[in-house]
């Protein structure tokens, strides 16, 4: 790095921290030079330049704006951020609302309707808040027999529609007491929403998704609920009053990405385990981290884990607990076992590699209150100060070395709005989250192992439930990447074209390359469950499994996607259809269709050599023995060339040949085709096929390191976008239908198809995985 550049990052650190960024934004933000040129610019038009502080609030808005503000309306960005300096918009509803009117008005803006759109002007009181809430529950026809199954659609109508730029805190508030009064507290009735309102077509899909049975190594037993030892004695006679000792687990994704297919081994394991011990299984958020958690993403993640046919006992946040989050944190400092300490981020990491102690650690109980009830009422800028656990120093354990428990940060919560400006931790919460649902087994990933001691140091601190840690091998995949952080450049950098590209090894590419619900618990089946770390499975595994289930499901279609012209010279005219089966050996089940044949067709042009030779099963005009070679187009007639037709270049242009009316000539091999009933009116049906190969070039890209060097194996062939000649019937499918081109591979209809577009993502190949050859030899 040149004197240059640590100056002027050592500038942007200075101006970064006059706005009331914390030590890890700052941090952050240079790592990231997108991120931090567009906050310098951002500063730029607001005319900050580092020499007076400015409060936290309208800084934490502008880096807001950094990062969010749509690219295409920039020009305006400068009218925006006035309105922030001014005060005009504050964060929550209004903040929001001006980002969505910038999306949606790029060019042409106008004061009066900027201002009527961010809501500015609008003065929500109480009393607005109690009526609003008043009206809809009295108005709603469901409340009475799907009492809190339809919470989250009332909150978000309030959110949306009745009243957009209230208080989201005390809308969520009013609503739970009146819902309350009425309905009284939430009971038994009320926890199996999701698996009570499901849709008759949901129910379809749940019954062709059977998740796979969970395995685990022989050598693993998890201990009973009844097994689960704890500091005294009547905490688990507690637990097992409430839970009746049934096994409960927890889903815990953090809801600041898409879920990829590490994902699903875990709740291979998380919801199988639980349904195989006849117990319940929480589908929970971990959304602490409010600067990066989108509401996109937990409905991404809720319609990911449904489609793979898994059912939740309960949707819950961790910041649902955010209240009693914070009484056991007080507590924590009564006990002496907590301290607010005054170190930068980066000096508590310089302090725990030297194993010293915070000079704050010894404040006295009083005093840690007297500051933790501050940095909640939002009195000390960000990054200031942290609330740490007074854990073990000298312990050879890191996770031991006074971990932050709670950190100020003066942004927005999806969930819980503007109420709180100080966020517990995930070293804090998720083990208290898993005392607060009595959770009996909490199984996670081997590199949290380390964390087993200060997860079962803080509950027993507390004295509380203590769940069973137990950790597992996560999945490694060859010639991919399940980093969060390698996907997420790999998406906001454009190497791809998003979080669903079929070429990323998340769930939704999975899904809109074609793979199934199926295909993947069967994989998570076979590879089970282990304590093994480091051990990658091949992708063709997977691949294999995914086959294996479109082999038996998947309707065969006729497609050609590198055409030569056949014209069969005594064909005597006109269309004849002919019978084809849909599924092979299963014709009594699911069928045949109808295919049009004539005088002009398509092959592909691999299926033609001007000589034969030996196992090859195409056409050809020379043969060893002179003799035409008859070769079956399927389902319809034997046919020999006669003439290649060539251009300048000895490109074959065109095939001539004849047909075998009777097929008394006995076949030497089947192709397939496509007709071309142009010359009988029809034009024949094309679709754009997008052809994908591995992201990929080495087989262990995770491996590489974490510089550019690993965007260097990208592989520049992995989508190859091509057209291609199709049989009429598949313009009669439907987005996400999947089919297997007889002879090319699976295929599946894409989201960006249309009846006057159509395209269709290859899934797989038809060839034998190199796994599957390999158990036979």
């Amino acid at each position: 790095m040149t004197d240059k550049t640590t100056k002027e990052d050592e500038n942007a650190k200075s101006l970064f921290k006059s706005i009331g960024l914390g030590e890890q934004q700052v941090t952050d933000t240079l790592k990231n030079k997108k991120n931090k040129a567009d906050l310098l610019q951002v500063l730029s038009e607001a005319g900050i330049d580092g020499t007076k502080n400015i409060q936290p609030s309208i800084g934490s808005l502008l880096s807001e704006i950094a990062k969010n503000f749509p690219k295409t309306a920039v020009s305006h960005r400068p009218f925006f951020i006035q309105y922030i300096l001014d005060g005009k918009i504050t964060k929550g509803p209004h903040f929001e609302a001006a980002i969505n009117f910038f999306k949606k008005n790029p060019t042409n803006v106008e004061s009066s309707e900027f201002e009527k759109a961010c809501g500015l002007g609008i003065v929500v009181s109480d009393e607005d808040i109690r009526t609003a809430v008043t009206n809809l529950i009295e108005t709603n026809q469901e409340l009475k027999t799907q009492r809190y199954k339809i919470y989250n659609k009332l909150l978000a109508s309030l959110y949306t529609e009745k009243i957009p730029f209230g208080d989201r805190a005390k809308i969520k508030s009013e609503l739970d007491t009146q819902l309350e009064k009425i309905l009284g507290p939430r009971g038994a009735q009320d926890q199996h929403a999701s698996q009570q309102t499901r849709k008759p077509r949901e129910k379809a899909e749940k019954k062709l998704t059977k998740p796979a049975e969970v395995q685990l190594q022989e050598s693993i037993k998890f201990p009973t609920p009844t097994e689960n030892i704890q500091i005294r004695p009547e905490l688990l006679e507690t637990h097992l009053a409430i839970t009746g000792g049934k096994v409960f687990t927890r889903f815990p994704p953090e809801p600041n990405g898409y879920l990829h297919v590490g994902h699903a081994k875990a709740m291979n394991l998380n919801f199988g385990y639980a349904k195989k011990m006849g117990g319940h299984c929480y589908m929970r958020f971990d959304d602490t981290n409010p600067e990066t958690e989108k509401q996109e993403y937990i409905d991404a993640i809720l319609k990911t884990v449904k489609w793979l046919g898994h059912s939740w006992f309960k949707i819950t946040y961790a910041s649902d607990y955010f209240d009693r989050l914070y009484e056991l944190a007080e507590d924590l400092i009564k006990r002496g076992k907590a301290y607010v300490c005054e170190l930068s981020g980066d000096d508590i990491a310089k302090y725990r590699d030297e194993r010293r102690d915070s000079p704050w650690r010894d404040r006295t109980v009083e005093e840690n209150l007297t500051l933790f009830r501050g940095m909640r009422k939002g009195k000390f800028p960000e990054g200031s100060k942290s609330l740490r656990m007074k854990m073990d120093t000298k312990s050879d354990n890191p996770c031991m070395w006074d971990l932050v428990a709670y950190r100020i940060k003066y942004s927005p919560h999806p969930k819980s709005g503007d109420r709180w400006c100080i966020y517990p931790t995930y070293d804090f919460t998720h083990c208290l989250c898993d005392t607060l649902e009595n959770i009996t087994h909490s199984l996670c990933t081997l590199e949290f192992v380390v964390r087993r001691q200060s997860y079962n140091w803080l509950v027993d601190a507390l004295e509380l439930y203590r769940s069973v840690v137990w950790e597992y091998g996560r999945l490694n995949l060859t010639h991919t990447v399940l980093s969060k952080r390698r996907l997420i450049k790999l998406v906001n950098d454009g190497y791809v074209r998003g979080w669903d590209d079929p070429r990323l090894s998340t769930l939704n590419g999975y899904r809109r390359r074609g793979y199934t619900p199926e295909g993947i618990n069967n994989f998570c089946e076979e590879i089970g469950v282990t304590r093994k770390t480091a051990v990658y499975t091949d992708i063709e595994l997977l691949e294999h499994f995914v086959r294996e289930h479109l082999n038996v499901v998947a309707h065969r279609k006729f497609a050609v996607l590198d055409p030569i012209k056949l014209t069969i010279t005594n064909w005597p005219g006109g269309v004849e259809y002919v019978e084809a089966s849909n599924i092979p050996q299963k014709e009594a089940e699911f069928g045949t269709r109808k295919l049009p044949f004539c005088g002009t067709l398509f092959i592909e042009r691999s299926d033609f050599k001007d000589e034969d030779v030996k196992d090859y099963y195409g056409l050809a005009l020379k043969t060893k023995d002179g003799k035409p070679k008859y070769v079956r187009l399927k389902y319809a007639y034997n046919v020999a060339v006669t003439e290649a037709i060539k251009d300048q270049e000895g490109k074959i242009v065109e095939l001539k040949a004849i047909y075998d009316s009777h097929n008394t000539i006995k076949s030497q091999g089947f192709i397939h085709w496509v007709a071309d009933t142009s010359k009988e009116g029809t034009k024949p049906l094309v679709a754009e096929i997008r052809l994908y190969d591995r992201l990929f070039k080495s087989k262990y890209p995770a491996e590489l390191k974490l510089k550019d060097d690993w965007l260097d194996d990208l592989n520049p062939n992995s989508l190859t976008i091509t057209k291609a000649f199709v049989e009429p019937s598949v313009k009669d499918l439907k987005v996400e239908d999947k089919i297997q081109f007889e002879r090319l591979g699976y295929f599946c209809v894409d989201l960006d198809s249309t009846p006057s577009n159509l395209i269709l993502n290859r899934t797989v190949t038809l060839k034998e995985s190199k796994w599957k050859r390999d158990t036979k030899a």
